[in-house]
C-alpha cells in the first residue's frame, strides 16, 4: 500500500484487515449479549453466603465464572478491537464505556468469591471433591485463591486497605501529569544551530540521531529539567515506596518483593538469581561498551552515544508479503504444526495490517477465544517484520492455551507473557544471519540483535535491581532523597557499564523519568522472558523435534502450572541462573561476530 497518504478505513482491501465478524456478526448482536451481561450481576449475588454449603452449589458458582469469562471475551474484544480500528468513532467508544460499566457490577456482586473460599475448611473441601468429580477440575484455581489465606484480614480491615486503594495510586497519578503533562523540556541545537522540539516521545530519536552535538544537548535538555525538579521526583517516587511498603506489611508478607511476585507464583529466588547471573557475566557488557566505543571512533563515550546506531541505518524494503514468507522460513524449526498455524493466521484474516486514518498506533495480539487478534501499522522495515514475527507468537500462544486448556486455566501469567514472542524474534534474527552474505547487512542485523540484548537484559536487570535497592531501604526507615536515590543510580551505572564510558552527571537523573518504577517489580520480566525466550530459542535449533514438542506443550499450558513448571517442562529452569548466563554468553559471541566484520 502507498505511504504518502493514510487512507480512510474504508479504503482498506478487506484482506488487510481482521475478521471482527468471526465474534459477532453485527453491532445489534452484540448488544444482546451485553444485555445478557447486565442480567448477569444478580445471578452472582444468589451465591453469596453460600459457597461452603455443598460441591454442586461451589460447581455452579465456578461454571457460572466460566461462562461470564466467555462472555466478556467476546463483548471486550469485539469493542476494543472496533475502537481501536478508529478511535475517533464515538460508537464503539460508547461501546466500550457500557461494557467497562457491566464489568464494575459483575466484580462488585462477586467481590465475596475470595473470602468465602479461603473460609472454607479444608476437611470440607475434600469432601466435596470426592462427591463431585467435576469439581476436581477446579482444585488448582481454588488452591491459588487459597494461597492467600495467611494474607487475607479481617472484613473491617479489608475494607479499610480497600478505602486506602484509590490514595495508593496517586503516587503514579502525580508522576504521570507531571511528567507528561506538566514537564517541559528546553529546544535541542544540532551542529548547524538548527532547534528541535524536546519531548517524551522525541527523545529517543534524538539521541539515535548521527549528529552528536544533537545527542548530547537532547540529553542535557532531558536531564537538566528533571534535575530542577528532583526533589519532587524523589517525593513522588519515596511515597510509591511507601505504598508498597505498607500493603506487603499489611497483608503479611516478608517483603514488598515477595507480596508482588507471589500473584504469579513467581519465587523471589528467581529475581535474585537474574541479578547475580547479570552481575558475573558483566564482562560481556564491558565489551560491548568498547566496541562501540571504537566502532563509534570518539575518544570518550558519553551515555548520549549509547543509542545511536553503530552501524548505519540500512534502506531494507520489505513489502508485508515478503515478511510473511521470510518469518515462515525462519519458523520452520518450530515444524508444520506452528507454521500451520501461522499460515492459517495469516489467510483468515488474524491480522489487521496496515495504518488508518484514526487507526491505533503500535502493535499487539489479542487472545480472544475464537481466535486471536494481531494488530499491525505495518511500513516496509525490518523492524515491521520483526513485528509481524513478534505478535504472531503472542498470537500462536494464546491460541494454543485457549484450545488446549478449559477456560479457567486458559489465560496465561504475565510472566511468561513475552516468551512466545521474542523466541519468535530470536528464530527470525539467526535465519537472517545465517543465510545473508552481505558484510555490512550482517553488521547491521548483529547491531541489532546487541541493542536487545543491551536494552531488554542488561537494562532491565539494573532497573530491577534499583528498584530492589529502594525497597530496601524504605523498609529500613531510610526516606528516599533525591540525593539518595542519584548515589544508587549513579553506583548502578558505574556496575554495569564499567570504566569503558564517562558516568556523566546528568545519568544520576535517569531513575527520575522511569514510569516502570510505579509499576510494583514490574521491569524483571522483560530480562526473564528474553533469557527464557533466547534459551528455548536455541533448544529448538539444536535438539529439534524434541525440543519443539516441549515448547508446544508449554505454549498450550496456560496457567494449568505455575510459570516456573510449565517453562521447566520445556527445558528452561528459570530458577536457576542458567538460562540468563547461557543468554548472556550468545551476547559475548555476537560481540566477537561484530568485531570480525571490522
Amino acid at each position: 500500500m502507498s505511504e504518502e497518504r493514510i487512507p480512510k478505513r474504508s479504503e482498506v482491501p478487506e484482506e488487510y484487515k481482521w475478521a471482527i465478524e468471526d465474534i459477532y456478526a453485527s453491532d445489534d448482536a452484540w448488544r444482546a449479549d451485553l444485555a445478557k451481561m447486565q442480567k448477569l450481576p444478580e445471578k452472582v449475588a444468589s451465591y453469596k453466603g453460600r459457597l461452603a454449603e455443598g460441591a454442586e452449589t461451589l460447581l455452579g458458582f465456578l461454571k457460572l465464572s466460566d461462562e461470564i469469562s466467555v462472555l466478556a471475551d467476546s463483548l471486550g474484544n469485539y469493542a476494543q478491537r472496533r475502537s481501536d480500528e478508529d478511535t475517533a468513532n464515538t460508537l464503539y467508544q460508547g461501546m466500550v464505556g457500557q461494557l467497562m460499566n457491566a464489568y464494575v457490577e459483575l466484580n462488585a456482586a462477586g467481590s465475596f468469591e475470595t473470602p468465602e473460599t479461603i473460609s472454607i475448611p479444608e476437611e470440607t473441601l475434600e469432601r466435596f471433591y470426592s462427591e463431585c468429580e467435576d469439581l476436581r477440575l477446579y482444585k488448582r484455581a481454588i488452591d491459588r485463591i487459597r494461597l492467600k489465606k495467611d494474607h487475607v484480614l479481617s472484613e473491617a480491615e479489608e475494607r479499610i486497605l480497600a478505602l486506602a486503594g484509590e490514595m495508593s495510586q496517586s503516587p503514579e497519578n502525580i508522576f504521570n501529569m507531571f511528567s507528561d503533562a506538566d514537564l517541559k523540556f528546553p529546544d535541542a541545537v544540532d551542529k548547524d544551530g538548527a532547534a528541535h522540539q524536546v519531548t517524551h516521545g522525541s527523545y529517543i530519536p534524538l539521541v539515535q540521531s548521527s549528529d552528536r552535538a544533537l545527542r548530547r544537548s537532547a540529553f542535557e535538555s532531558m536531564y537538566h529539567t528533571y534535575d530542577k525538579f528532583k526533589n519532587t521526583c524523589a517525593s513522588t517516587l519515596n511515597a510509591q515506596v511507601k505504598a508498597v511498603q505498607f500493603y506487603s506489611k499489611a497483608r503479611r508478607y516478608g517483603s514488598s518483593l515477595e507480596a508482588a511476585l507471589s500473584a504469579n507464583e513467581v519465587p523471589v529466588e528467581v529475581y535474585h538469581n537474574l541479578i547475580k547471573a547479570v552481575h558475573e557475566n558483566m564482562g560481556y557488557m564491558y565489551d560491548y561498551v568498547a566496541l562501540r566505543k571504537k566502532l563509534m571512533g570518539v575518544d570518550e563515550l558519553h551515555f548520549y552515544d549509547l543509542y545511536t546506531p553503530i552501524v548505519s541505518d540500512l534502506d531494507m524494503k520489505i513489502s508485508f508479503e515478503e515478511a510473511k514468507e521470510t518469518v515462515l522460513k525462519a519458523l520452520a524449526p518450530m515444524g508444520e504444526e506452528y507454521l500451520s498455524l501461522i499460515r492459517k493466521g495469516f489467510s483468515e484474516r488474524w491480522i489487521d495490517v496496515y495504518e488508518n486514518e484514526g487507526k491505533t498506533s503500535g502493535a499487539y495480539s489479542a487472545g480472544a477465544r475464537v481466535h486471536p487478534y494481531v494488530l499491525l501499522n505495518h511500513k516496509d522495515t525490518l523492524n515491521c517484520m520483526f513485528t509481524l514475527a513478534h505478535e504472531m507468537g503472542h498470537a500462536i500462544h494464546s491460541y494454543l492455551s485457549n484450545k488446549n486448556q478449559p477456560v479457567v486455566y486458559s489465560d496465561y501469567v504475565i510472566f511468561v507473557a513475552e516468551v512466545a514472542s521474542t523466541c519468535n524474534e530470536s528464530l527470525l534474527m539467526q535465519y537472517l544471519l545465517k543465510n545473508t552474505t552481505d558484510k555490512r547487512e550482517k553488521a547491521y542485523l548483529i547491531n541489532y540483535f546487541l541493542e536487545q540484548f543491551r536494552t531488554t537484559l542488561y537494562r532491565q536487570t539494573m532497573f530491577a535491581e534499583f528498584e530492589l535497592k529502594i525497597n530496601e531501604l524504605s523498609a529500613e526507615s531510610e526516606t528516599l532523597t533525591a540525593e539518595v536515590l542519584n548515589g544508587i543510580y549513579r553506583e548502578l551505572n558505574k556496575l554495569y557499564f564499567g570504566e569503558g564510558i564517562v558516568i556523566d552527571d546528568e545519568i544520576d537523573l535517569e531513575w527520575a523519568r522511569i514510569p516502570h518504577f510505579y509499576y510494583d517489580y514490574y521491569v524483571y520480566q522483560y530480562a526473564t522472558g528474553y533469557s527464557a525466550a533466547i534459551a528455548l530459542s536455541q533448544r529448538i535449533l539444536k535438539e529439534g523435534e524434541s525440543a519443539v514438542k516441549d515448547y508446544l506443550g508449554f505454549l498450550s499450558g496456560g496457567c494449568s502450572a505455575d510459570p516456573i513448571t510449565l517453562l521447566r517442562g520445556a527445558g528452561v529452569d528459570m530458577a536457576t541462573e542458567k538460562p540468563v548466563a547461557d543468554a548472556l554468553k550468545m551476547f559475548g559471541e555476537l560481540i566477537k561476530e561484530m568485531e570480525s566484520l571490522f
